[in-house]
């Protein structure tokens, strides 16, 4: 079982980074396969293809669209590393999530967030995103606060937050299990 962890933004000197290796680093020695997605790598374009995401059938016209849906489409659950901008999701990830169609379908996904109000708000407007795609996302999350978990953009999370993690790793892992005995065509 292969698990993304998506860092969701792409500002330079971003917070997310720290967050999202710190993710890496806590998901190490799993049963599970976490591998580190860092959007800002792969430079996915404005969409303004003419097809229809959920129509192109994971092919693409952009490079870059075509190795970010490989990418996606290869992990069985997501751990989207996400700040919450303006009280909603960032625009670059939504414009990423927005590129691709089915390669998130009927996957799980976990929220780790970040922001001056912890991120809760990007969460839950995740939550109603993700469910477009029946994608299952678990109840627990990690949401940090810039103000008492960060120094100089550096994520430094409290002692409960591991355990919290750990918590989100299980479910997401225990969810992908079932969702991908569900996407098997015999399943």
């Amino acid at each position: 079982m292969k698990i993304g962890i998506i860092e969701g933004s792409i500002r330079e000197g971003r917070s997310g980074a720290s967050v999202a290796k710190w993710v890496a680093q806590q998901a190490q020695g799993r049963d599970a396969e976490y591998v580190l997605l860092v959007l800002a790598d792969f430079d996915v374009p404005l969409l303004t293809s003419p097809v229809v995401p959920g129509a192109a059938k994971k092919q693409y016209d952009s490079p870059q669209v075509q190795a970010w849906s490989d990418a996606i489409d290869s992990c069985d659950g997501f751990v989207f590393v996400t700040p919450e901008y303006n009280h909603s999701v960032p625009g670059a990830f939504k414009n990423a999530f927005d590129s691709l169609g089915n390669e998130w379908s009927n996957k799980s996904v976990g929220f780790v967030s970040y922001g001056a109000e912890c991120g809760v708000r990007a969460v839950e407007h995740w939550r109603q995103i993700v469910a477009n795609f029946n994608m299952i996302g678990v109840r627990t999350q990690v949401s940090l606060s810039t103000f008492a978990e960060f120094d100089d953009a550096q994520c430094t999370p409290n002692e409960r937050r591991p355990k919290e993690l750990s918590n989100l790793f299980k479910a997401v892992e225990g969810r992908a299990g079932l969702l991908a005995q569900a996407r098997r065509p015999n399943g």
